[in-house]
């Protein structure tokens, strides 16, 4: 991390960045759905499921460019701003993510595989395999036990 850089809990006043970061990077992330899905999700995300959940986001010159969010032992968001991404913020987030719980698990996209390399590179492992409900698409499980 630079000077520059911060990881800190999220208030209500980071939520329009936070959700067009996660917007953003979803939809390049995942260009095997269609963009109107993840434009679908924008109301459910800012009313259930980041209130539901414990956000940290990452700033850079005061700036939020990245989150990761926790619901119990499950990290259900990390997401990097596309400009930012390659620049080592998901591995800092990740980081962060695990000094927070003892084991953490987390699901991916088979298709998205930038993602599940870096979650392989990160320490997580493939425990199972499922198809998200709400696309159809498959998805690993994965998790680590490592702090």
């Amino acid at each position: 991390m630079s000077a520059s850089d911060m990881i800190r809990i999220w208030t209500p006043q980071d939520t329009d960045a936070v959700l067009t970061i996660w917007l953003s990077a979803s939809i390049q992330a995942h260009d095997f759905i269609e963009a109107t899905f993840w434009s679908s999700q924008v109301d459910a995300m800012r009313t259930l499921y980041l209130p539901a959940s414990e956000v940290y986001v990452f700033e850079r010159d005061a700036v939020v460019v990245g989150f990761h969010a926790l619901h119990g032992d499950n990290l259900a968001a990390l997401f990097v701003a596309p400009a930012f991404q390659g620049q080592g913020i998901g591995s800092q987030l990740i980081a962060h993510a695990k000094s927070q719980r003892t084991e953490l698990s987390l699901s991916v996209y088979q298709e998205n595989q930038a993602s599940y390399r870096f979650y392989l590179a990160q320490g997580f492992g493939v425990v199972s395999e499922q198809t998200d409900q709400h696309t159809g698409h498959r998805e690993y499980r994965m998790r680590t036990g490592s702090r």
